[in-house]
């Protein structure tokens, strides 16, 4: 079914006709579209008629007012006018003043006011065109004659405008917007735009619907996702906005959508291919660096300089885990985007189940300075976490390039005992292991254990999970901040915890000596058996 409001959405009638009146009859059957030169010799030729008067029409001529009576008798759709002769106390450029009911100086694209409010009476639409009438009736005999021209006009224009080069998001979402004359843009699964902008992008949410229709208060949305073949969930959105009238034409634009969606799959494919290259070859590099046993060769330099890396200076090596399946191609942005949020930038490797990277100084790094960058990097390993379920390890600082091979070493070290390690955050620096890893090494006795567990006992079946709460209080170096983000509860329900524990325990934590063997003993009763 045809109707007012759909033949509006033509592209020839978009722009060019306008509502003067009768909005309320837009959603009427338009059944065929008659060319009317004389608005009084209109004789009804069945229901559903747009008549179409082809002369200008002189302001307050009455056989308008008559047309649109008989029109309404005749159960027509509705009455569209060209461009009317000014009156001859009016220049054709001026500018009228407002009247009651928003009119312009008593007449609305040269109709009479008396006129318009006599097709909103009857609850027919009037409507006004400043294009050739010709142009106009040719096009909705054609829609009406055939509905599906419309749709295959538009892929077909569609194919002509992504054809098979490979355009940017940008470039698509540019032709996509003047090809529906309405606002279109790329979406990520959360929601943000990556090109383009629509009106409201938080509509869309991440569904697997192909394609996807959210309705608007004054229109509807319109998104078809676009993902690389075999992806598990779309990892685009491709989506345009039909507000008022354009979305009457909301039945054949998921088809040029589709092919949109195609050019912008084509460039996730190109970009795909570069992003597996250039992590092959960051990952080569390392290899080479990591199997040194001695200085690096010219060639090896150069290709570390071309690809941006400091040989020389002082390194804090990283290692991030992340869990099996996990693309590590696909999350290196991520992960280089969480860390300088956070003021850290590293070289960030994509490198086994998960990434290796470093940070350089200039000079010899002050014992703040790495305490600092362990903070930033904890930080950053919670974001990580919470995105991607990572862990991560940290080594000490080490110059030059054999410095730089052993703190990588260390960071995954670390970062192997980070990811059992829950009450430390999944995170690890090498200098927190240093003698306490030593002495849990000989506190895993069968003398030592007993003690242990005999020292914590008074904590066990108490509300509040105090052994772990005490673990992690420990691992963060008495911060009670820390520990609350660790666990993911208030500060002021960690203070009272450890209130406690000195309470039952019956101990001072402000003492080292009962710290460290505390600390030991948290290690060693929740160490993973074996």
């Amino acid at each position: 079914m045809t109707t007012v409001r759909r033949l509006l959405a033509l592209p020839e009638w978009t722009g060019a006709v306008q509502v003067l009146a009768g909005e309320a009859g837009l959603d009427a059957t338009a059944r065929t579209v008659r060319p009317l030169a004389d608005p009084g010799a209109y004789t009804p030729a069945g229901p559903g008629e747009v008549v179409m008067v082809s002369t200008p029409v002189d302001p307050g001529d009455w056989r308008l007012d008559a047309l649109l009576r008989r029109v309404v008798d005749a159960e027509g759709a509705a009455v569209l006018v060209t461009a009317a002769t000014p009156p001859a106390d009016r220049p054709a450029d001026a500018t009228p003043g407002e009247t009651p009911g928003g009119m312009a100086g008593g007449m609305a694209g040269g109709v009479a006011y008396g006129t318009l409010r006599l097709a909103d009476r009857l609850g027919v639409p009037l409507l006004g065109a400043a294009a050739d009438p010709l142009d106009l009736l040719v096009a909705a005999r054609m829609m009406l004659a055939e509905p599906e021209i419309d749709r295959a006009r538009l892929v077909l224009s569609a194919h002509r405008a992504f054809d098979e080069r490979t355009l940017a998001p940008e470039g698509v979402v540019a032709r996509l917007g003047e090809l529906l004359n309405a606002p279109a843009a790329l979406l990520d699964e959360r929601g943000q735009p990556l090109a383009g902008q629509v009106r409201e992008p938080e509509a869309v949410r991440a569904q697997e619907v192909v394609p996807q229709r959210v309705p608007l208060g004054d229109g509807v949305l319109l998104a078809h996702p676009a993902a690389l073949p075999g992806a598990p969930r779309p990892a685009f959105w491709l989506v345009v906005e039909l507000r008022g009238t354009a979305a009457a034409r909301a039945d054949v634009v998921p088809a040029a959508l589709s092919v949109a969606a195609s050019a912008v799959q084509r460039w996730l494919l190109s970009h795909r291919l570069e992003l597996e290259r250039d992590a092959r070859s960051r990952s080569a590099l390392l290899g080479d660096l990591l199997r040194l046993d001695g200085e690096p060769s010219a060639q090896l330099r150069r290709r570390a300089a071309d690809a941006g890396w400091q040989l020389g200076g002082w390194h804090v090596g990283l290692r991030i885990g992340a869990p099996p399946g996990l693309d590590t191609v696909a999350s290196t942005a991520q992960v280089t985007r969480v860390l300088r949020g956070e003021g850290v930038h590293a070289v960030v490797v994509e490198h086994g189940d998960g990434w290796t990277g470093w940070t350089t100084f200039a000079q010899e790094p002050t014992a703040a300075r790495v305490h600092a960058l362990a903070d930033t990097l904890r930080a950053a390993n919670r974001a990580l976490r919470r995105s991607a379920g990572a862990h991560m390890g940290v080594g000490r600082p080490h110059p030059g390039t054999s410095g730089l091979i052993s703190t990588v070493a260390e960071a995954a070290d670390a970062a192997r005992l980070a990811a059992t390690r829950p009450e430390a955050g999944f995170f690890l620096q090498v200098d927190q292991l240093g003698m306490a890893q030593l002495l849990l090494e000989w506190a895993r006795t069968d003398t030592f254990e007993p003690a242990a567990r005999a020292l914590l006992a008074p904590l066990h079946d108490q509300p509040g999970d105090l052994i772990r709460t005490l673990s992690a209080y420990l691992d963060a170096e008495s911060s009670i901040a820390e520990t609350a983000a660790v666990l993911g509860v208030h500060r002021n329900t960690v203070a009272a915890r450890i209130q406690r524990v000195e309470r039952l325990l019956g101990i001072d934590l402000r003492h080292r000596d009962e710290r460290l063997a505390l600390h030991l003993a948290c290690r060693t009763v929740s160490r993973p058996a074996g």
